[in-house]
C-alpha cells in the first residue's frame, strides 16, 4: 500500500539519520590508524637528524683527504728518510696504516698530473652543444655509472691496501702490489672524470636560459619515489637506502659548489652573480630535502616500520667511528665510511683541487699567506668536527647499549672459500663502559700476530631488525624450511652500500 511504502520509507530515512556506530568496538585498529600518522610527521625530524650526522661523517672523511692525509704521509717519508740514521726499531719499516697513506697520497699525486690532460672547456663546450632530452638521458647514465664505479672501486682500493700490507710470510696469492697500484690510479682517475663531467651537465643546466634541463633534471628525484615506495623494503634495506642518500646529498651539495667556483670564475669573481645563483641553488637544494622526507615518510608507512629505526641507524654509523679508535681496529673510519655509504672521497677531492686549482691564481706572497691561512682554517674544521662527531658517537653507541661490543675481538681467520662460517673469537677481560669508552678512543691500535677478518659485532639492539613479527611467523618458517642452506640473514652492522639485501640493493 502507498501509505505502508511512505511509513518504511520514513523508518529508512530516520534509521539513516539516527544510526550510530561506535569507533572502540575497534580501538586496535584505529590506534595503529593514529600511530601510523605520528609516524608520518616524526619522519622528517629523524631523518634528518640521521642525514645531518652522516653528513658531518663524510665532511669528516672529506676533509681528512686535504688536511691530515698530506701530513701522515709527510711523516711516513720524514720516516723513510731517516730510517739509515734511527735503524729499524721492528719488524716492520712503515706501520700498515702509514703504507696506505703513502698509497693513497701517490694516487693522488698521480691523478692530478693526469687531470691536467682533460680540458674542462671544452668538455663544458661539448656538453652544451647537446639537446636537452640527451642531456636528461646522459646524466642518468652517469648516475648509475657512479653507483658501479663506487661498488667496485672500494674494492679496487682495499686490495690495493691489503696486497702492499699483508704479512710477507704468507704464500703469495697476488698479481702483485704495482698491478694493483696501476689498478687503483687508473680507477680514481676515471671515477674523477666521470663526477666532472656530471658537474659539467649540471652547469650546462645553471646557464640554460630558459631551465628547462635544470627542470628535467629535477624532476628526476620525483621518479626515484615512484621506483621506491611502491615495493617491499626491509630494515636492511631501508639502511642501505639512507647511507644512498646520505652519500648523494653530500656528493650535490659538492658539485654545487663546483658549479659556482665555475660561474664565479666566468664572472670575474663579482659577488653579485653569486645571487643569481642562489635561488637555483635552493631549489635543488629543497627538491633534494623534499624527496627523501617523502620516500623514507610513505617507505615506513607501507612497509610498517618506525621512526625509531633511524635512531639505530645513527648508531651503527657512530659505531664505526668509535670502533676505528679501537685497538683492536682493522681499518681506517674513512674505508668504513665508504663500504657503509659508498662515498669514496678520493675521486671527488681530485676533481675539487684541480677545479679550485684552475679557477684560484695564486700571485705574490699575500695569495700565499691567504693560502697558508685557509689550509690551517681548513685543518682546525676538520679538528673541531671530529671532536664533536667523536663525543656524539659515544653518546649514541652507549644510549644504544652497544659499547660491551667495542671491546671483543674480531676473530682470528677468515673461514675458507666453499666452507660453513665459523666464528671463533677469544674471550679477554673486558674493560667497564666508562673507563673503556675514555681510554680506547685515543689510544694507537696495536699490531696483532693474526689479521682478523673483517667482522664488525652487532648488538642486542639491533637483534630486532632480523626478527620477524608475530604475524609473519607461520610464514616465514615455511620459508625457513625451504631456504635452510642458504646463506644467513645479515645484521645491521654487517650491511654495506652494496650488500645485496633481500631483492633489492637500493
Amino acid at each position: 500500500h502507498p501509505l505502508h511504502v511512505y511509513l518504511s520509507l520514513v523508518r529508512f530515512i530516520s534509521a539513516e539519520l539516527t544510526r550510530g556506530y561506535f569507533l572502540e568496538h575497534n580501538e586496535a585498529k584505529y590506534t595503529e590508524r593514529r600511530e601510523r600518522v605520528y609516524t608520518c610527521l616524526r619522519i622528517p625530524k629523524e631523518l634528518e637528524k640521521l642525514m645531518m650526522f652522516g653528513f658531518f661523517l663524510c665532511l669528516d672523511v672529506f676533509l681528512y683527504v686535504f688536511t691530515l692525509l698530506p701530513l701522515r704521509v709527510l711523516l711516513a717519508l720524514i720516516r723513510l728518510l731517516t730510517l739509515p740514521c734511527c735503524g729499524l726499531s721492528g719488524s716492520r719499516i712503515l706501520q700498515p696504516a702509514q703504507v696506505c697513506d703513502v698509497l693513497k697520497g701517490f694516487i693522488m699525486v698521480l691523478c692530478y698530473f693526469m687531470m691536467h690532460y682533460v680540458d674542462y672547456s671544452m668538455m663544458y663546450h661539448l656538453i652544451r652543444g647537446q639537446s636537452v632530452i640527451k642531456l636528461y638521458i646522459i646524466y642518468n647514465m652517469l648516475e648509475v655509472a657512479d653507483r658501479l664505479f663506487s661498488s667496485f672501486g672500494q674494492d679496487i682500493l682495499d686490495a690495493l691496501y691489503w696486497t702492499a700490507t699483508e704479512p710477507k710470510e704468507r704464500k703469495r696469492a697476488h698479481i702483485g702490489v704495482i698491478p694493483h697500484f696501476f689498478m687503483a690510479v687508473l680507477y680514481v682517475f676515471l671515477h674523477a672524470i666521470l663526477i666532472m663531467v656530471q658537474a659539467t651537465t649540471l652547469n650546462v643546466a645553471f646557464n640554460s636560459h630558459n631551465k628547462s634541463l635544470l627542470t628535467i633534471m629535477m624532476s628526476n628525484n620525483f621518479v626515484e619515489i615512484k621506483g621506491s615506495v611502491f615495493k617491499k623494503f626491509e630494515k636492511n634495506n631501508l639502511f642501505q637506502m639512507s647511507n644512498s642518500d646520505i652519500k648523494e646529498r653530500f656528493t650535490n651539495y659538492t658539485l654545487l659548489l663546483i658549479v659556482c667556483l665555475r660561474n664565479m670564475e666566468q664572472f670575474s669573481w663579482n659577488p653579485d652573480h653569486l645571487w643569481v645563483l642562489f635561488p637555483d641553488v635552493c631549489m635543488v637544494i629543497a627538491s633534494e630535502i623534499a624527496v627523501d622526507v617523502v620516500k623514507h615518510a610513505f617507505i615506513t608507512k607501507f612497509n610498517d616500520i618506525t621512526a625509531d629505526v633511524y635512531s639505530e641507524y645513527r648508531a651503527s654509523l657512530a659505531f664505526d667511528l668509535v670502533s676505528s679508535r679501537q685497538k683492536n681496529a682493522y681499518t681506517d673510519y674513512s674505508d668504513s665510511v665508504s663500504r657503509r655509504m659508498g662515498f669514496i672521497p678520493l675521486p671527488l677531492a681530485l676533481l675539487l683541487i684541480r677545479v679550485v686549482t684552475s679557477s684560484v691564481k695564486i700571485q705574490g706572497s699575500l695569495s700565499i699567506v691567504c693560502v697558508v691561512l685557509f689550509y690551517l682554517g681548513m685543518i682546525t674544521l676538520k679538528v673541531l668536527n671530529s671532536i664533536v662527531l667523536l663525543g656524539k658517537s659515544c653518546m649514541y653507541v652507549k644510549e644504544a647499549n652497544m659499547e660491551e661490543k667495542l671491546f671483543q675481538n674480531p676473530p682470528s681467520a677468515a673461514p675458507s672459500r666453499g666452507s660453513s662460517r665459523t666464528h671463533r673469537t677469544k674471550h679477554t677481560r673486558e674493560p667497564s663502559a666508562e673507563e673503556g669508552m675514555s681510554a680506547s678512543v685515543t689510544t694507537q691500535p696495536t699490531q696483532r700476530d693474526e689479521c682478523p677478518a673483517p667482522q664488525i659485532p652487532t648488538s642486542e639492539s639491533d637483534q630486532f631488525l632480523t626478527t620477524p613479527d608475530e604475524s609473519e611467523e607461520k610464514s616465514l618458517i615455511q620459508v625457513d624450511t625451504e631456504l635452510k642452506h642458504g646463506a644467513p640473514k645479515k645484521d645491521l652492522l654487517e650491511i654495506d652500500r652494496f650488500t645485496i639485501c633481500g631483492n633489492r640493493i637500493d
